[in-house]
């Protein structure tokens, strides 16, 4: 794992901030109403320290393992934890107990494990479903055409709280193919809004490093960002 320069890290953000005010300015959206949540997989727990003494409070982790290393010193800066990976239902019951949202619910077998640990603690744990707008079989997500039932079953689940939607970009230089991937989560995102109001649909979580910008200008309130913020890592 790896340990990043606080210099690097504090400028990297400001970069970002210039970056994002000027897209929001382009696009119409107040940047403060974006949320970046600054992805830490294979940076030692200093690393995400410094990320959070230079301003960060929202922290994302691929892996469980991962986390368990990192949560006290998120917990110690009270930022928020989120789950950005694919979850394993093994791993459900840790899963609930690290992490304050869990982005990546890209099954009702999962939803349900969720929920099953929820109501033993009588807790609700926050969720985004995440959607394979690209349908590429090396992603998880729900089927864009399946969402729609997928949202009404597990809106009814007790101790989840869906807040909105998580997908990933296409690996692809085709701008255009990313921005059609986004731009249906984003109409997904309004569709699932308008026919299930007894949901809070809060966050359209999409884009990465490399396509963050269109993600803004489709209408992503949540970025995920790593590289952008701590330079080129490991896998």
């Amino acid at each position: 794992m790896l340990i990043k320069a606080q210099a690097d890290i504090v400028a990297n953000c400001a970069r970002i901030k210039d970056h994002l005010n000027n897209i929001c300015a382009r696009v119409g959206v107040a940047t403060e109403k974006i949320i970046v949540v600054a992805v830490t997989k294979t940076l030692l727990p200093q690393t995400v320290e410094m990320a959070l003494k230079s301003g960060i409070m929202e922290i994302g982790e691929n892996r469980i393992q991962e986390a368990e290393t990192k949560v006290s010193v998120i917990h110690k800066f009270n930022a928020k934890f989120h789950l950005i990976g694919h979850l394993q239902s093994n791993k459900v019951k840790k899963a609930v107990g690290l992490f304050d949202m869990i982005q990546s619910v890209d099954s009702i077998k999962i939803a349900s494990a969720i929920s099953t640990e929820m109501e033993i603690a009588d807790k609700k744990k926050e969720v985004l479903l995440q959607v394979n707008c690209s349908q590429e079989e090396s992603k998880s997500g729900f089927d864009p055409g399946s969402l729609e039932d997928a949202v009404g079953e597990i809106s009814l689940l007790p101790g989840l709280a869906i807040r909105g939607l998580m997908t990933i970009g296409r690996l692809t230089d085709d701008r255009r193919l990313i921005r059609k991937d986004f731009r249906q989560t984003r109409k997904l995102f309004d569709r699932m809004a308008s026919i299930y109001p007894i949901v809070d649909m809060r966050f359209l979580s999409m884009g990465m490093s490399a396509d963050y910008e269109i993600a803004l200008e489709e209408g992503a309130n949540m970025l995920r960002l790593g590289s952008a913020l701590f330079g080129p890592r490991e896998n």
